[in-house]
């Protein structure tokens, strides 16, 4: 397999001067004397003309001669090459993709809807153009390629009371997650010389047919762990104020009377509305 091969043609200033002078000749003999003579001056201005290319900046121009790979000219600038070449332009500069929004499974079966935006150049001209039938449509199927893969691998979120756990998730390991969708997609194009500079997840979210049932869940999930919170802070505020009571001696309370007064506490610490006070103007009895 062969590799890219830089080369520096002929200036094309130059080689402008000699067209000029050829062309005049041709003028000036059919001035002159109206000679035949004139055709073949005439013949090599055009010969020459035909050679003139013009590279911009980020940009290379890759050189066959009847089939056969000659380099590749990836320096801007105006220059003269034989007009037998053949001439292929591509692209160096970085270019931006943003896929399409792909329909995968996640790790556990889920589906999602997931697209990934990609930042790539090229960087071996010689692979880019003889290697793969065409790298800018290599660069997509590929992507969307190593999209499916990579969403197969991790759980779109940790499911904890369904006892799945994972160190990595697609929602909350970003940076994990792009780091192996950039590594995934660069083995993939490297055969294309096409280098990564940037891949991460555009857009991530629950397919539509599981997304309500899904919120729901998270919701119901968020309340269970609030309330678990709220339980541990009021049990520890009980314990604290039957503690405090006994050290002071405000109140000597039996073990019904502490029971009742728990279960008082916990109502009201516990409860999702205001509780409404009832004064007691008589004994603890009544």
């Amino acid at each position: 397999m062969k590799s890219e091969k830089i080369i520096t043609p002929t200036n094309g200033y130059s080689m402008l001067f000699i067209f000029f002078i050829t062309l005049l000749g041709s003028v000036a003999i059919v001035i002159l004397n109206g000679s035949l003579f004139f055709i073949f001056p005439f013949i090599i201005s055009i010969f020459i003309f035909k050679g003139f290319v013009m590279v911009q900046p980020n940009n290379s121009r890759v050189l066959l001669l009847f089939g056969e790979y000659v380099g590749t000219i990836n320096k801007s600038g105006f220059y003269w090459i034989i007009p037998f070449y053949t001439k292929k332009k591509i692209s160096l500069r970085a270019s931006n993709f943003d896929s399409e929004r792909l329909k995968v499974n996640d790790k556990l079966g889920n589906p999602i809807m997931i697209s990934t935006i990609l930042v790539w150049r090229v960087k071996d001209t010689y692979k880019a153009a003889f290697d793969v039938d065409n790298y800018e449509n290599f660069v997509r199927v590929q992507t969307d390629a190593a999209v499916r893969k990579l969403a197969s691998m991790y759980p779109y979120d940790n499911f904890a009371d369904d006892g799945y756990t994972e160190d990595i998730t697609l929602r909350s390991s970003v940076n994990e997650v792009s780091e192996a969708l950039e590594k995934e997609i660069d083995e993939r194009l490297s055969i294309a010389g096409i280098e990564v500079l940037e891949a991460r997840i555009g857009y991530l979210a629950y397919a539509q047919e599981i997304a309500n049932a899904m919120l729901k869940r998270q919701q119901a999930t968020a309340i269970v762990a609030a309330r678990h919170k709220i339980v541990e802070g009021a049990v520890s505020m009980v314990e604290m104020a039957l503690e405090e009571l006994g050290k002071k001696n405000i109140v000597d309370l039996d073990e019904e009377r502490k029971a009742a007064m728990v279960s008082n506490l916990m109502v009201i610490l516990c409860g999702d509305k205001d509780a409404s006070p009832v004064l007691n103007t008589g004994t603890l009895n009544q």
